[in-house]
């Protein structure tokens, strides 16, 4: 299961992004706009998260039960508050 999951983010992060998406101020980011992105997307943007969040001293390891956890936690959150930053929703949610 680990090893799909990792060649999912891997071929996600190898596709083009789209040319009027080649940058994404996370500071503008609704939940609502978070929530009804497309899965590719909320992937790229659970691991930035995931890296923003860890201690600057953590491992190189991406722990993507931990990364589906706080996705799903991210994914309530934001459903209840659609109107919220999502950036509010990961330092409530991830942090």
């Amino acid at each position: 299961m680990k090893k799909i999951s990792f060649l999912l983010v891997a071929a996600a992060l190898a596709a083009p992004l789209p040319a009027q998406a080649q940058q994404l101020d996370l500071a503008t980011v609704t939940c609502k706009d978070f929530v009804s992105s497309d899965k590719e997307t909320i992937g790229l943007i659970l691991m930035w998260l995931e890296g923003y969040y860890s201690d600057q001293d953590a491992k190189p390891i991406v722990d993507f039960d931990k990364m589906k956890a706080n996705g799903g936690k991210l994914g309530a959150y934001c459903g209840q508050n659609p109107g919220h930053s999502l950036i509010t929703a990961a330092d409530d949610v991830v942090k």
